[in-house]
């Protein structure tokens, strides 16, 4: 017997004007056929955080409850506003005793219905219904017209086709909490730097007098920016920094000097052991490199009608007692004598003008390259694919749609405030111009699918063996707690000193995707290769030379995939964003923009011409206030 008493609960999301006075119907989808509309009563209303509870005598034998109807109407032909509601969850029990909850997490409007399915995850070669296939296509459509794909910029992933905020499906823009607390930190940061009341004083000159007058504006600081501030000369942190401060990901282990970079024994016999050699200790895996070949020939920008300046540099670590140390550092690509080496036996001013070039260099590829392109942009490709070709029903969409939560609107919100013709980029960096876009579509182009694996990452750069690697280490075990390891404990992970980041779980990834899936239902999921299809062709990922799956053929591909995409989109981002103000809000030691060329000889730097080659005061402010900006804590995860 399938008609009778259904019991319905309600819940009502606890979101700030979740609640309505709506009158709301809701209608059963059965096997044998559907319910009339039936009103859900209540002298209250359905206000935020509540959960109520209906008996509803159903006189139609649907058969099976396959799928609900709501359906919100006004209480009265005129109204003066919309009364929108947002629905957390449908819990109904059949006469038979079972219980079905069906996720909703919609906002409803005035006389608009809504279609939903129960929340068991069900893959399309195992729904047999005509009513779910049909729900399924239907879901897909909607979201189809919902979350369209724009070109940002040839050569670049695609993004969103919103280009406002407010444009967004409600259901994925920023909560009431967190966009007041966003832009009551954006306002205020360059003021106060949001809620720690950091004070600036601002000079009036366009350059620093001192480093002692910069060490001075701020009157609160946290203890990493002290140790920061103090330290940034130093060549051990300099080195550690290429491990595990904001970009542990462009060193490499050098077995061969490039021809480029002709560093001789004699240049660096006094930083290495006595009677050693650049050879010996490559065979030792004591070298590495960092090469910054993808700003070559970028012109700079203009801040303020001032020309700034741009370097590509190559910079060779030495890997001794457990310290990284710099021992050579050429500005450009190309040697010759209007290019020198410069060295750690070099005066004190000249080396330490070469090592501002380079951390200016790690401030373009970190915040453009390994945040804005590898998390975000293809965090949003992947966001947006998802959207497009798996249905609320699919167990891969109910495993990443928490991991893809806000991507869009903060992406949006990036082009709009950061990246766009007026944004900060433009106004407060030496490669805010066309070197911004081409620089981009040079990191784009050497994207690979190993290079986003960071197993496969690690190998590929010879870093696995280097000590006090602790973006390796770490990194490591986030990985495999996301594949395969778990346990019943909270499991907590301190990633690259600035991110602590926890998972429950039991076989998170492997797991899932064992349970749900053989190879045969792999090969044969055509909506799992909508999504593959759409994340190789729309994020520029489809060159044979990147290396992404074509297809997938097994659970172990499709598992290390969703690592990959998970791991991208949380654990990653949290290591190259949440330590941004710690690492970068200390100018000297990431500089956004230089307002000198990179000297030709040796010789030429003094104190003052550091100081005048160091961003001018607004270019410090704003930075500083950015930074502190990106790496602010979400107000309500």
């Amino acid at each position: 017997v399938t008609m009778g008493k259904y019991t319905v609960q309600v819940l009502t999301g606890v979101i700030v004007g979740a609640g309505t006075s709506k009158k709301v119907f809701i209608k059963f989808f059965g096997t044998n056929c559907n319910s009339k509309p039936y009103r859900l009563r209540t002298m209250t209303g359905f206000w935020a955080g509540s959960e109520q509870k209906f008996t509803i005598d159903v006189k139609e034998n649907i058969g099976e409850l396959l799928l609900i109807e709501l359906e919100a109407k006004q209480r009265s032909m005129v109204s003066l506003t919309d009364d929108e509601w947002f629905c957390s969850r449908i819990t109904v029990t059949t006469p038979e005793g079972a219980h079905k909850l069906f996720p909703c997490h919609r906002w409803m409007s005035r006389d608009k219905t809504l279609v939903f399915r129960d929340s068991v995850a069900m893959l399309k070669t195992k729904d047999v219904a005509p009513e779910l296939l049909a729900h399924r296509q239907e879901n897909l459509k909607r979201r189809r017209q919902d979350y369209n794909w724009s070109i940002y910029a040839p050569g670049l992933p695609h993004s969103v086709h919103h280009e406002s905020t407010c444009s967004l499906p409600p259901e994925v823009r920023f909560s009431f909490t967190k966009q007041k607390a966003f832009l009551f930190n954006s306002g205020s940061a360059i003021i106060s730097l949001s809620f720690m009341k950091m004070q600036l004083k601002f000079p009036t000159r366009d350059s620093w007098s001192s480093f002692k007058e910069l060490n001075g504006v701020l009157c609160i600081k946290t203890k990493t920016y002290e140790y920061v501030q103090e330290n940034w000369r130093r060549d051990d942190f300099f080195g550690y920094q290429f491990l595990n401060g904001l970009n542990p990901m462009i060193i490499r282990r050098c077995s061969e000097l490039p021809e480029k970079f002709p560093v001789t024994d004699e240049m660096v016999q006094g930083f290495l052991p006595q009677g050693s050699t650049l050879k010996s200790e490559m065979e030792k895996g004591n070298i590495f490199l960092c090469d910054y070949e993808r700003l070559k020939d970028l012109d700079g920008n203009e801040i303020k009608k001032k020309k700034q300046y741009l370097a590509a540099p190559l910079c060779l670590l030495f890997s001794n007692q457990g310290k990284l140390i710099p021992i050579a550092i050429q500005l450009n690509q190309e040697p010759g004598a209007g290019n020198p080496i410069f060295l750690p036996s070099d005066s004190e001013h000249d080396w330490l003008v070469a090592k501002t070039f380079v951390r200016n260099a790690e401030f373009n590829e970190h915040e453009l390259n390994f945040h804005l392109l590898q998390t975000h942009l293809l965090g949003e490709v992947f966001t947006v694919a998802m959207m497009r070709t798996l249905p609320s029903c699919h167990p891969l969409f109910k495993l990443l749609v928490p991991h893809t939560r806000y991507n869009l609107q903060i992406n949006i919100m990036a082009r709009n405030l950061l990246v766009s013709a007026n944004g900060y980029f433009v106004k407060f960096t030496a490669i805010g111009n066309d070197s911004m876009t081409t620089f981009l579509k040079r990191a784009a182009s050497s994207l690979t699918y190993s290079s986003l694996c960071l197993p496969d990452n690690i190998k590929e750069r010879g870093m696995e063996d280097i000590p006090n690697y602790y973006y390796r280490d770490d990194g490591l075990k986030m990985w495999e707690i996301i594949y395969k390891y778990g346990t019943k404990k909270l499991l907590w992970a301190r990633f690259t000193n600035v991110l602590h980041f926890a998972l429950y779980s039991l076989e998170f990834v492997s797991g899932l995707v064992s349970h749900y899936y053989s190879d045969q239902d792999v090969q044969e999921d055509k909506e799992l290769h909508a999504w593959l299809t759409e994340i190789r062709e729309k994020g520029g990922l489809d060159n044979r030379q990147a290396g992404f799956p074509e297809s997938f053929c097994t659970v172990g591909q499709l598992a290390k995939f969703v690592t990959m995409v998970i791991f991208t989109v949380s654990g990653q981002h949290a290591a190259v964003n949440n330590g941004q103000f710690d690492f970068g809000g200390y100018m000297p030691n990431f500089p956004s923009s230089l307002r000198c060329p990179p000297p030709r000889q040796k010789g030429s730097t003094t104190k003052d011409s550091i100081l005048e080659t160091l961003p001018d005061v607004k270019t410090t402010v704003n930075t500083m206030a950015i930074v502190y900006l990106l790496s602010e804590d979400s107000s309500d995860r």
